[in-house]
């Protein structure tokens, strides 16, 4: 099998018109005017978030900017064709839709500093120059920026369902370790949406031993972790050869371990990922997690 490209990897049919389907409806919902870019589309569900949130607080006056802001409204936190937020700890919400903390777009965010955006657009060009730039503008349109470590210190980053298009990140002085967690997260946004636009439904039941948690994980988050972390992988072979200083042996580190865990994932069941990409009903997402994968485990 041919080796595609990461841009002919994240590159499928039908997923910008399902997120445009998805936008409508929501536009329809608050009576607002958004437009049908991935940028709107991520935005779309935070001002749904926004809403449902001031309606059950009985803000009339919160809800009212949810229902009629659009994305352009919101020019004063734009790193076209992203939004950049930079929200204090304090600002970050619990609820019910989400395990983690989150944030949501709203009348009194403000705009990231000059140096966070800065590194966001730095990291942004590492990733398209080696392939990944339309996996970042179409499904890590809105980048959430959270606590500044040191290389030596864990990052966190997660995306959540509820809100497609939004990653959220630790981060540290380097735009090379940016770009590598926006691309893991921005891979499961892809997943999520394209498992939506081509109505792929997973069992909950079948389990798959994972690597990576080193515990047996549901198809649906095995499939994630081969994905995501391939994804990571093929960015960090390609940024680490232009990379300099400190962030070099780091770099490294991250190609070590994950050839560790694609290795074990190797010899706990030579056929694991087959059997699991046999649950999933569509062949052309079939073909990308499978290709991807084989890049990965194959000759560096």
């Amino acid at each position: 099998m041919s080796a595609l490209s990461p841009e002919a990897l994240v590159t499928l049919d039908g997923i910008a018109d399902y997120q445009h389907r998805r936008t409508s409806r929501i536009a329809a919902v608050l009576g607002n005017r958004l437009c049908s870019s991935a940028l709107d589309y991520a935005v779309a569900h935070h001002l749904l978030e926004g809403a449902e949130h001031a309606a059950r607080a009985r803000d009339a006056d919160r809800l009212a900017w949810y229902c009629k802001t659009t994305t352009r409204d919101l020019p004063r936190l734009s790193a076209d064709p992203h939004i950049v937020l930079n929200p204090r700890s304090a600002d970050l919400l619990h609820s019910e839709i989400s395990e983690t903390a989150y944030y949501l777009v709203g009348p009194d965010t403000s705009p990231a500093p000059p140096e966070v955006l800065g590194l966001v657009r730095a990291a942004i060009a590492s990733a398209t120059e080696h392939g990944f730039g339309t996996l970042l503008t179409q499904h890590a349109p809105v980048i959430c920026l959270l606590n500044r470590r040191r290389l030596d210190e864990t990052l966190h980053s997660w995306a959540l369902t509820r809100l497609p298009g939004t990653v959220f990140t630790d981060y540290t002085a380097h735009p090379e370790v940016l770009a590598r967690d926006l691309i893991h997260e921005a891979a499961h946004n892809w997943l999520n949406d394209t498992l939506a636009a081509y109505d792929v439904e997973l069992p909950a039941d079948v389990t798959f031993f994972s690597p990576w948690r080193g515990t047996p994980r549901p198809l649906y988050g095995f499939l994630h972790a081969c994905w995501a972390f391939s994804l990571t992988v093929l960015y960090v072979r390609e940024a680490r050869c232009s990379a300099t200083g400190a962030v070099v042996p780091f770099l490294d580190a991250h190609l070590r371990q994950q050839a560790v865990q694609f290795a074990a994932a190797a010899a706990a069941a030579a056929e694991c990922l087959d059997q699991a990409l046999s649950y999933v009903s569509a062949n052309e997402i079939r073909d990308r997690i499978g290709r991807a994968v084989g890049e990965v485990v194959g000759p560096a």
